[in-house]
C-alpha cells in the first residue's frame, strides 16, 4: 500500500459517491461537476459542504478559492472534430499561486489517490479560474 493511501482516506460514503457520479455522468448531456477538498485536520478527501452538483464552468469558476487548492471532477460532453459525440471526465487539479506551501504539499501528495479513486483518465492542472475557459478546447484537442 502507498503512503498516499495510509495518510489520505476516502469515508466509504465519498468513495459511493465517486463511483456513482462516475457512471451516471457518462450519459449526461450537459456538463457536470464536483468540488472536493482534503479536511486538514482528519486528511479525509471530501466533497464540499454543499455537495452541489456544478452545470456549468462558470458555476465552478465561482465556487472556487482564492487561495486553497481543491480537486474537481468534470464530465464534459462535446462533439469531437469528426462529428463524433465524447464524454471526457478528467480531474482538474486546482493548485491557485497564492495558497501556501503546506496546502501544497498535501494536494500534490494525494493527487493520484484522488485520480486513482475516482478512476479519472486524465488531470489537468489550473492555477486560475479564469483557466477553466480553456478547458474545453483542451478536452477536444485529443
Amino acid at each position: 500500500m502507498s503512503s498516499e493511501a495510509r495518510l489520505y482516506t476516502f469515508s466509504q460514503e465519498t468513495k459511493d459517491h465517486l463511483r456513482k457520479f462516475r457512471l451516471t455522468t457518462s450519459r449526461a448531456s450537459g456538463p457536470q461537476a464536483v468540488i472536493y477538498y482534503i479536511d486538514k485536520k482528519t486528511h479525509e478527501i471530501k466533497q464540499d459542504e454543499d455537495k452541489i452538483v456544478y452545470k456549468s464552468l462558470e458555476e465552478i469558476a465561482d465556487e472556487l478559492p482564492d487561495n486553497s487548492p481543491r480537486y474537481i471532477l468534470l464530465s464534459y460532453p462535446l462533439t469531437l472534430p469528426s462529428g463524433r459525440m465524447s464524454v471526457p471526465y478528467v480531474l482538474l487539479y486546482y493548485l491557485p499561486n497564492t495558497c501556501n506551501a503546506e496546502s501544497r504539499m498535501m494536494y500534490a501528495g494525494a493527487k493520484e489517490l484522488m485520480r486513482n479513486t475516482a478512476e479519472v483518465g486524465k488531470i489537468l492542472d489550473i492555477e486560475d479560474a479564469d483557466d477553466l475557459e480553456g478547458i474545453p478546447a483542451k478536452l477536444g484537442a485529443e
